[in-house]
C-alpha cells in the first residue's frame, strides 16, 4: 500500500524521520535504497541571517535525491517561515515540512519546534502563512501538546487542515515528554478521525511487528521511523515487506551489512570531505558497533581512528576478526 502526499506517490508508506545530525543526504538515500518510501532532511533554520553557513547549505543539499526532496524548517515567525518555505522550494525543495515537534531546549528557547504548540494563534498564522507561500505541498510534523495536561493535537491538526496543510506527522509524545517513556497512540487515532489528509504515525516503531501494530491502532495513513534506523537502515525494507506479505524478514547477512556500511562512509567521505567526515561517521559506526555487540577494545580502536584509511583498515579488521567467524 502507498501514500500520496500532494501530487507525489510514494512506493509505500514508511518515511525516515527528520534527525539533527543524522538524516543528512547520504543517510537519507541510503534509507530509500534500503526501502523507505520517503525522507525528511534534518531541520534548517528559517532564519535568513544562517542561510549563508555551511551548516546550511549542507542540509538543504538534495543533489542527485531520489524524489520527492522534503527539507523540514524551523522558526517562530509567520513571515519568517513562509520566506523560508519559498527560498527552499526555488533551491530545489518539492515538499516542505514545518517543525512542531522538536523537544531539544536550543530550539524551544528560541519559542520553535514543539514549544509553539503553547501558542495555537501562533501556530494558525505559522500554518497559514507558509501553507500560502508556496505552490508546493506543506505538512506538518508536531507532538500532542505541550504537556500530558494540554494534548491540543486534534486542535492542531483540525487547524492545520483549515490552513492548507497537505499531511500531518504527529509524534505520540508531549513536548514536556522529550523521548522519555512510551509512546501513546491514542492520540494519532483520534486525529486520524478528525481530519481527512493524510495522517504519518510516528514514535517508538522499531520493528515490523510493531509498526503493524501501531498501524492497526491509529489507522494512519503511515509511518515514520527514526531512531530505530540508526545502526541498522535496512529497517524499512524489512518493515515495508512485512506490511506487504506479513513474512519477517531476517537480518541482512553480515557481508551485506559491511558492504552498506562501507558505502555509506565512502558517501560521507564525499559529502563532508575527509577531515570533518571523519568525525561525523563515529556515530554512525558506532550505531553499527552496538547493533554488533563489539567489545569495548574493537569500540575504542575502530571510533578513535583519526584517517578515513584507519577507519576502513579498523573495520575491515573488526569484520575479518569478530563478525564473520561468529557467524561461522
Amino acid at each position: 500500500m502507498s501514500l500520496r502526499i500532494g501530487p507525489y506517490l510514494l512506493p509505500n508508506r514508511l518515511v525516515v524521520a527528520p534527525m539533527a545530525g543524522v538524516t543528512d543526504r547520504p543517510f537519507r538515500q541510503m534509507c530509500k535504497r534500503l526501502g523507505a518510501g520517503m525522507a525528511v532532511s534534518e531541520m534548517v533554520a528559517a532564519n535568513p541571517a544562517l542561510w549563508g553557513t555551511d551548516k546550511h547549505r549542507r542540509r538543504s543539499n538534495h543533489d542527485g535525491e531520489v524524489e520527492p526532496r522534503v527539507i523540514q524548517i524551523a522558526g517562530w515567525a509567520p513571515e519568517m517561515m513562509a520566506e523560508a518555505a519559498r527560498y527552499n522550494v526555488a533551491r530545489g525543495a518539492q515538499i516542505i515540512d514545518i517543525n512542531m515537534g522538536c523537544p531539544a531546549k536550543k530550539v524551544c528557547k528560541r519559542a520553535a519546534g514543539s514549544a509553539l504548540l503553547a501558542d495555537e494563534k501562533l501556530v494558525g498564522e505559522i500554518l497559514r502563512a507558509t501553507a500560502g507561500a508556496v505552490d508546493v505541498p506543506v505538512t506538518l510534523k508536531f507532538r500532542t501538546g505541550p504537556h500530558r495536561g494540554n494534548r491540543n493535537a486534534l486542535s492542531i491538526a483540525r487547524m492545520a487542515e483549515d490552513a492548507g496543510i497537505a499531511a500531518l506527522t504527529l509524534h505520540g509524545r508531549t513536548r514536556a515528554d522529550a523521548y522519555k517513556g512510551e509512546a501513546e497512540y491514542d492520540t494519532i487515532a483520534a486525529v486520524k478521525q478528525a481530519v481527512d489528509i493524510p495522517v504519518i504515525a510516528n514514535g517508538d516503531i522499531d520493528s515490523p511487528q510493531k509498526a503493524l501494530q501501531v498501524l492497526r491502532h491509529t489507522g494512519a495513513d503511515g509511518l515514520m521511523i527514526g531512531r530505530a534506523a540508526q545502526g541498522r537502515p535496512w529497517i524499512y525494507g524489512q518493515v515495508a515487506h512485512y506490511l506487504e506479505t506479513g513474512e519477517q524478514l531476517d537480518d541482512p547477512a553480515d557481508e551485506f551489512q559491511y558492504q552498506v556500511l562501507n558505502e555509506h562512509l565512502d558517501n560521507l567521505y564525499a559529502f563532508y570531505g575527509e577531515r570533518l567526515a571523519v568525525k561525523i561517521t563515529r556515530k554512525h559506526v558506532a550505531w553499527y558497533l552496538d547493533a554488533r555487540q563489539a567489545s569495548v577494545n574493537w569500540r575504542q580502536r575502530i571510533l578513535r581512528a583519526e584517517s578515513a584509511a584507519d577507519q576502513k583498515t579498523s573495520l575491515a579488521a573488526f569484520f575479518e576478526q569478530a563478525v564473520l567467524p561468529r557467524a561461522a
